[in-house]
């Protein structure tokens, strides 16, 4: 039986879901991406609401949703029977990274002294001191959670083709997509990406421009909202800790639904 608190968290989402409420601002866009029955990766499902839009602007899609929080994971897997997905919906308790095995989630603590759930990572070890660089945190938990690389994961379960990516991990978004560099050179797929370049630098040595890099050099074009206009980029936008974009290959423009993208990726 769940916990009160489990119960408590995942009402709250299925209500906001219900009420198309407390949605990130590039969620709309995604029916401007998604049609007929995609095979869609959400990576970092916390509590499904990414994963209840691709099911309402593509009924067919097919979609694996993955969480490494324990607490989180339980009001995912609630959501997905609540807003009855369960047959286009398969929840996956693991985070994603480069090689598979196990790492440490790591979730601050907030001023409030509530638990900080959108900001947990993954991490080799307990850090020192505060738990992220970019937050005031005044202390943390850690859990051990099963990783997995999207390429390996695929490859298991016998997914042949992948249509659209979205993916908000905290900093760790570098090492999760060069764990599923066979896809992305395979299948091109749409990727909603939230990047985290301070996150990126302190806790996983990489960057925010050897992720767009990551892109770029496959070809892909990448946009991202300037308010509520979708413009083209080719570099981050300065100075935020974090911020979503969208990465779109030209291989695919032809198969767009009609929208922004499609007309954007013809420009």
């Amino acid at each position: 039986m769940p916990s009160l608190r489990v119960l408590n968290h995942a009402f709250r989402a299925w209500r906001r879901n219900r009420a198309w409420a407390k949605h990130e601002p590039e969620t709309p866009f995604l029916a401007d991406l998604l049609s007929g029955a995609p095979t869609c990766l959400h990576v970092g499902a916390s509590d499904g609401r990414h994963s209840y839009v691709m099911t309402q602007v593509a009924p067919k899609a097919v979609i694996y949703a993955f969480e490494p929080s324990a607490f989180a994971f339980e009001v995912l897997k609630l959501g997905i029977a609540w807003h009855r997905m369960g047959k286009q919906v398969t929840a996956i308790h693991a985070a994603v990274a480069d090689k598979p095995g196990e790492l440490m989630l790591v979730t601050p603590k907030k001023s409030s002294g509530r638990m900080g759930r959108a900001y947990a990572y993954v991490a080799e070890t307990k850090p020192n001191g505060p738990a992220r660089p970019d937050l005031e945190d005044t202390g943390m938990e850690t859990q051990m959670t099963p990783v997995v690389t999207l390429d390996a994961f695929c490859a298991d379960h016998a997914i042949d083709r992948v249509d659209f990516i979205r993916m908000d991990i905290e900093g760790a978004e570098q090492r999760a997509l060069e764990g599923a560099a066979l896809i992305l050179d395979r299948d091109h797929p749409h990727v909603l990406l939230e990047i985290h370049p301070p996150m990126l630098q302190a806790r996983f040595g990489g960057s925010g421009e050897a992720v767009v890099d990551l892109f770029l050099k496959r070809g892909y074009r990448m946009f991202a909202l300037d308010g509520v206009r979708l413009e083209e980029r080719t570099t981050l936008v300065a100075d935020l800790p974090w911020k979503d974009y969208f990465f779109i290959h030209p291989s695919r423009a032809a198969r767009l639904p009609d929208g922004v993208f499609k007309a954007r990726m013809a420009a």
